[in-house]
């Protein structure tokens, strides 16, 4: 596998870019019910990570423990360790708000606040205490609707519901809400699932321009977005981490047969 690190810069022979999450070892537990085992994983700074894999592989359990989502849920238990620029995320002293602020989550379907389309955006940035005044909590609403691509579509009507958008719309809405804490780290749950061909086409543009700021970790089961908007895939099968590496390479020359059967159609 394309992995080589070096430790000493952070960063990756292969990628270049500077590791910015790392799982070690994540094992995770509903019960008695063992869903992950023993993931190693690296998500790189200012890249898309895919996570592919047949439905009940754990993706979503695995993208759910980098920001404790999964704490959320009471018999879940989850073991190994994670970093987040070599802090480890489960570690007592660490502000699990605080978190999610540096590590944001964009859900399958969009689930915009019953509030304005302004309040959407100003909500995060309001309890986290990011701005100092009106015209700073203005300035970073309308900086996180241009950069999630929605300005142009909402600026006249910023005082109406959020939930009066399109399915698209609400989804990019909730793309801006993530981004107005000025995450390091974006999680995307299959965030185009619930959207049309046209949708989906606007959110795979977004994730692409937002690459150039943020770390982005996507599950999706379409294989052709992951081939379309990621540099890096990560194929999940039975809560094993099969595989890693460089998308084109996971697509065109993957190492195991499994990967192979899936990108092949053969099961999934």
């Amino acid at each position: 596998m394309d992995m080589q690190v070096n430790d000493a810069v952070g960063q990756t022979a292969t990628a270049g870019h500077a590791i910015k999450m790392r799982g070690e070892k994540v094992s995770v537990h509903y019960g008695e019910k063992q869903a992950l085992f023993d993931v190693d994983h690296i998500v790189h700074d200012r890249e898309v990570t895919a996570l592919i894999g047949p439905s009940g592989c754990g993706k979503s359990t695995y993208i759910r423990c980098l920001n404790r989502m999964n704490d959320t849920i009471p018999i879940c238990r989850v073991s190994g360790r994670i970093t987040l620029d070599e802090t480890d995320v489960y570690d007592p002293s660490v502000d699990v708000v605080e978190l999610r602020a540096r590590v944001g989550m964009v859900f399958q379907k969009p689930n915009p606040f019953p509030k304005s389309i302004f309040e959407n955006v100003a909500y995060g940035p309001r309890i986290h205490g990011i701005a100092a005044g009106k015209s700073e909590l203005d300035e970073i609403v309308t900086t996180s609707l241009q950069k999630a691509g929605l300005w142009d579509e909402v600026k006249d009507r910023l005082d109406e519901p959020g939930t009066g958008l399109s399915g698209g719309q609400q989804q990019r809405l909730c793309i801006a809400r993530a981004i107005a804490v000025s995450p390091e780290v974006i999680l995307m749950d299959e965030p185009c699932s619930a959207l049309d061909p046209i949708a989906t086409a606007k959110v795979e543009e977004l994730i692409d321009e937002l690459r150039e700021n943020y770390a982005i970790v996507i599950v999706t089961h379409s294989m052709q977005q992951a081939a379309r908007v990621s540099q890096r895939t990560a194929f999940f099968h039975l809560g094993h981490l099969v595989e890693e590496g460089r998308t084109d390479h996971i697509f065109t020359n993957p190492h195991d047969q499994r990967t192979q059967d899936y990108i092949t159609g053969r099961f999934g």
